[in-house]
């Protein structure tokens, strides 16, 4: 059961006929411990049958079991989100589902959050390599003459993509071309670099002179965050926007809305100072921990928690605040979101399956939302470092 390679050492044992069973998952763990004198007990525990997993994971021993609480209620008023709503989140960081639960009655008590998706985009960008500068100039113009036929290619390859529109940028004799499309429910990676694949074949095929292409010129930017994304978004663009009563605000962290918009210029400066990517505190934890219990592509946290916070002082003492979420990047079918304890976390909200990955969009805006507030608030009042002493330590 475990082949030997040429210089001697075994690989990860793999049947080739049938690999997603329990009994492959159990050699798989024997030989970790063979190879590595660890028990796997506990990756062990998994509550479905692997027969489930094949296009989620490779090589399967079992499962990693995150924490999860639940926060809410939170209230949001979006076109696609609306009411209240209990939301699940992963993590290991101790306090993390306190704040944001703060945060989320805080915003609720306010008359909750306003939601609004307001762009849909995801790319794949490849480059064409031309003889030189000019025919480079030549290809862009050709293929936004034959943008219908370059569509038509592209879409035969997908049920739900849609391609919009291609942006140009050139280098050099290089030609990159920005494939812009609305991919659905789905994340949409995939399904971009097949579509734009088949477009460039075309492309290749009926340009009158030879050119030759990469898939991805690095300008699509997966995982990673960019200005080209800030600016022209990426997934979806969200945002989330309340009031703060003034006298909630007090209430609740502690603070003065005039503390918090003293403290909101000072945070601008500082991340201004160190040429932050965004202006925010950390949407990071509320995407990673909702994209963990709800199977999403963990990895596109990266450039989904680029955010932009506005805020304004208004002239009755409220505190206007807003969240945008320039590259957020969710889905509610395919992938991971089908696995069952993932499916369940999406259905808690009532956000799985087909026509729901704006209103989860939405949600994810506004748990981002409440973590901003409950976090300042936390500094300001000076509980920050308490907080996390008391339920963030841990010690075993």
């Amino acid at each position: 059961m475990h082949e030997v390679l040429k210089n001697g050492k075994r690989r990860v044992p793999r049947d080739g006929s049938n690999d997603y069973t329990v009994e492959m998952a159990a050699t798989r763990r024997a030989f970790v411990r063979e190879h590595c004198g660890t028990d796997l007990s506990h990756v062990a525990q998994c509550s479905f049958d692997p027969t489930i997993l094949p296009g989620n994971i490779e090589n399967f021993v079992g499962v990693a079991q995150v924490p999860m609480g639940v926060a809410g209620p939170l209230l949001i008023d979006g076109e696609h989100a609306r009411g209240e709503f209990f939301v699940p989140l992963a993590t290991t960081e101790g306090t993390l589902v306190a704040s944001y639960n703060r945060g989320m009655g805080l915003l609720s008590a306010c008359g909750g959050v306003k939601t609004t998706v307001v762009e849909h985009s995801m790319q794949r960008a490849p480059v064409f390599v031309c003889r030189d500068a000019r025919q480079a100039r030549d290809l862009g113009e050709w293929v936004a003459g034959q943008f219908a036929q370059v569509k038509e290619a592209a879409e035969s390859t997908t049920k739900v993509g849609k391609l919009c529109n291609i942006g140009q940028y050139q280098v050099g004799n290089l030609r990159y071309l920005r494939f812009n499309y609305t991919s659905g429910d789905a994340a949409g990676q995939n399904m971009t670099g097949k579509a734009t694949h088949a477009a460039c074949e075309w492309i290749k095929k009926n340009y009158p002179s030879r050119v030759d292409y990469i898939l991805s010129g690095g300008i699509d930017t997966d995982k990673k965050l960019s200005d080209i994304n800030r600016l022209l978004t990426r997934g979806r663009r969200v945002i989330a926007e309340a009031v703060l009563r003034k006298d909630f605000v007090e209430d609740v962290l502690g603070i003065t809305t005039r503390d918090l918009f003293a403290a909101r210029q000072i945070h601008l400066a500082g991340a201004f100072l160190a040429g932050s990517a965004s202006n925010s505190a950390h949407p990071a934890n509320a995407l990673a921990a909702l994209f963990i219990a709800t199977g999403q592509d963990a990895a596109n946290v990266a450039e989904s928690h680029q955010t932009i916070s506005y805020t304004q002082l208004l002239e009755n003492g409220d505190y206007y605040w807003s969240i945008t979420l320039t590259s957020l990047i969710v889905a509610t079918y395919g992938g991971g979101t089908g696995l069952p304890t993932q499916r369940q976390c999406l259905e808690m909200m009532g956000c799985y399956g087909t026509g729901k990955a704006d209103k989860f969009a939405e949600i994810c805006a506004a748990v981002a939302l409440a973590g901003e507030t409950s976090l300042a608030g936390a500094v300001l009042h000076g509980d920050w470092v308490s907080s996390h002493d008391k339920l963030g330590r841990c010690r075993r």
